[in-house]
Formats: C-alpha cells, sequence, structure tokens
C-alpha cells in the first residue's frame, strides 16, 4: 500500500471520482427518489443480483407495493411470486417480515438510526449503510463487492477481498475514505466506479477518473488485483421430481418457509442416493414425502441447474397414483391443481426452466389428463 490517505490524497480522490459520476451515472429508477423505502428495496434487490436483472423486478415491485404498509398487509405468498425468478427468496421473506416491523414498531418510519435499522430482518452492514447514506445522507460508507475491488487496486491490498477475516481491513479504508458532507452520492459514485469501470477481469483503466492515483495502475499490476482466495470446488447432486396426476389434477407441495427457495413450490421429488436408479428414486422420494404410492408413466425431461454452493442435475418423469391421501413428510402444505393453475403459485427457477416440456408431455397423454 504505496498510497496513504492523507488530505493531500483526498483532496485530488473526491473531487475526480464524484465529477467522473456526475457525467457518467447510469440513469436508474431508483435514483429518482429520494424515498426511503423506495431506496431499501432496490439495495435489497440489488444484493447479489445485476443491475439490469433488477430493474424489470424493481418496476413490478414498487408498482405493486409502491408504499411499505401494502408491502407490510400482503400475504407471504403474493410477495414471494412477485419475486419469483430473482433468486435469493430468504430476500424477500426477510424484505416482508422488516415491512412488518417497520409498520407495527415504527410507525411506517425506516428508522434512521444504525442499531435500530440493522435489527430489521435481512439487513446487514452493507443495506443499512446504503440506506442510512442514500435516503439519509448519513456517514456510513457501504462495502459490496464493487468497492473492494476499487479498494484492492487503489492501495494494491494483498487482503483477499473473498475472506472475512479482510472484512474489518477494508471497512477501516472505506470509511477513511468517505466524502463525508455527501456520503450518499460518493458511496453510489464508488459502486458505479466498481461497476463500469473498475470491473473484474476487464477494467477499463485509462477511462477510470482516479487512475492517477491508483497502486495498481501506477505499478502496471492492475491484473494481480483484488486477490482472492480459490474456492472449493461446487459440489453437484442427481436430483428428480414427479409430476403425480390424479383425477385431473397434479399435485405440488411446499417447501419450508426456513432454508433453501423457503415457502416455494414444486413437484415433490428429493435427491438420488448413491447408486440408485432415477425412477426408483422419484418413487421412494415422492413415498417419503407425500406418502403416496405413483407408478411412473414416462420419462419427461433433465435439467441441469446450479446454486450458490452447488450444483443439480435433474430428472423428471409423469407419474400417476390412484389416491389423494397425503401424508407431508418435509413439505409444508400441497395442493392438487390443473396444470394452468399452477402460474398463481411462486415456483423456483429449476421448475420453469421444465415447465414447458412438462407441459409437451401433458398434452400428449390428452386421454388421462385433460390440460
Amino acid at each position: 500500500m504505496k498510497n496513504s490517505i492523507t488530505p493531500s490524497f483526498l483532496k485530488k480522490y473526491h473531487p475526480a471520482l464524484l465529477g467522473w459520476y456526475d457525467e457518467n451515472q447510469r440513469k436508474l429508477p431508483w435514483r429518482e427518489t429520494d424515498d426511503p423505502y423506495a431506496i431499501w428495496i432496490s439495495e435489497v434487490m440489488l444484493q447479489q443480483t445485476q443491475v439490469r436483472t433488477v430493474i424489470p423486478y424493481y418496476t413490478r415491485f414498487m408498482d405493486r407495493f409502491p408504499f411499505v404498509q401494502k408491502l407490510a398487509r400482503a400475504p407471504q405468498q403474493t410477495v414471494l411470486k412477485m419475486w419469483e425468478g430473482l433468486g435469493y427468496y430468504s430476500r424477500a421473506r426477510n424484505l416482508h417480515r422488516a415491512a412488518q416491523t417497520i409498520v407495527h414498531k415504527y410507525r411506517g418510519v425506516i428508522p434512521q438510526d444504525w442499531d435500530q435499522i440493522r435489527t430489521l430482518p435481512g439487513v446487514g452492514d452493507y443495506i443499512g449503510a446504503a440506506v442510512l447514506s442514500i435516503a439519509f445522507n448519513l456517514s456510513y460508507a457501504v462495502l459490496d463487492g464493487n468497492v473492494k475491488r476499487v479498494i484492492s487496486r487503489l492501495f494494491c491490498l494483498d487482503a483477499p477481498i473473498n475472506h472475512s477475516s479482510a472484512k474489518k481491513k477494508f471497512s477501516l479504508i472505506a470509511d477513511k475514505l468517505l466524502y463525508r458532507p455527501e456520503s450518499g452520492l460518493y458511496n453510489q459514485a464508488m459502486m458505479e466506479l466498481g461497476a463500469l469501470i473498475c470491473a473484474p477481469n476487464e477494467p477499463v483503466c485509462p477511462g477510470c477518473p482516479i487512475n492517477f492515483l491508483c497502486d495498481a495502475v501506477q505499478s502496471a499490476r492492475v491484473t494481480d488485483y483484488p486477490k482472492k482466495i480459490k474456492p472449493k470446488s461446487t459440489p453437484s447432486h442427481q436430483m428428480v421430481a414427479g409430476v403425480v396426476v390424479n383425477a385431473n389434477t397434479i399435485l405440488i407441495v411446499q417447501r419450508p418457509e426456513n432454508g433453501l427457495l423457503g415457502g416455494l413450490w414444486e413437484f415433490p421429488g428429493g435427491q438420488v442416493l448413491e447408486g440408485e436408479d432415477t425412477r426408483n428414486a422419484c418413487i421412494r422420494c415422492i413415498k417419503e414425502s407425500t406418502g403416496l404410492n405413483i407408478e411412473i408413466r414416462d420419462y419427461v425431461t433433465s435439467i441441469k441447474h446450479a446454486y450458490t454452493h452447488f450444483k443439480i442435475k435433474l430428472d423428471v418423469f409423469m407419474c400417476h397414483t390412484n389416491s389423494q391421501s397425503i401424508k407431508l413428510n418435509g413439505p409444508i402444505g400441497y395442493r392438487w391443481i390443473g396444470f394452468d393453475d399452477i402460474r398463481k403459485y411462486p415456483l423456483h427457477k429449476a421448475m420453469h426452466k421444465f415447465l414447458p416440456s412438462v407441459r409437451e408431455a401433458m398434452e400428449k397423454s390428452r386421454s388421462s389428463f385433460q390440460v
């Protein structure tokens, strides 16, 4: 770290960064408002999700829930349906619970106190700092992946950006760099610089407003930073799911509210055991989770899907049962529905990948099921 954060450094750094942001910032819907609620919604959505993906979700969400009271009153299933496809569904569940807390405990006003806002479900250091600085111009420095990357190159830091041991070091530097008269503007400028210029793989250093201050640029070591700890290999699991048909209806089950994809709906199934045939696994998993004895009629398709910490290969089968008597073991709810009614329920992305194949398979067997 050749640079040191002196008054002389900051006198050059702040005008260069803020001047660039003033001329180059993207026009984004959440930048057109000073409503703390709208800013909070956008920051939760932007956590772990790219801007271009978030924009249509944000617009639809704000149209449906324009103020915190309306979000608080909505059923959780409605909130999850609006979030469908955005991923990391714990964000939606926490957002819903936090809205209820804001209404009941804070009279519908997002708290401006650090300790209070941090008690809201889903509000960690990043969300807290982003909302308090952008909505209320309070002096809290945001620290996300973009900001860490800029800091890492600016000072040639050897601390790995993807390890918790380095968080304190990055936080201290971020706080020293903060432009306190306009904290929210500064935080947005830093994140924008990381997103548009100081990119992970192909940084646009000639267009960077602070390249004359950057240790990595001046030492021609930009590609050496940021430092990262090599992640462990991602495990892969073989899964199965069954489209269980009975009396012109299909069975869907609801996942437990806590945990992966909590509260969402899916076809029953589970994980294949080592050495187990996928057809036998489908029969076993459905029996264990619903109590149903099923007969597999046909293979539908196979899809691959990646989650944060693991990948799956999912085989899907058309199944039949003579019973609608369910004994749940794992799922917390079930419905026998018509196929077209499935769009009313919040489903995870893996389901959407194979639903067209399920529809096609069901259309081929109209004699036993009318779509």
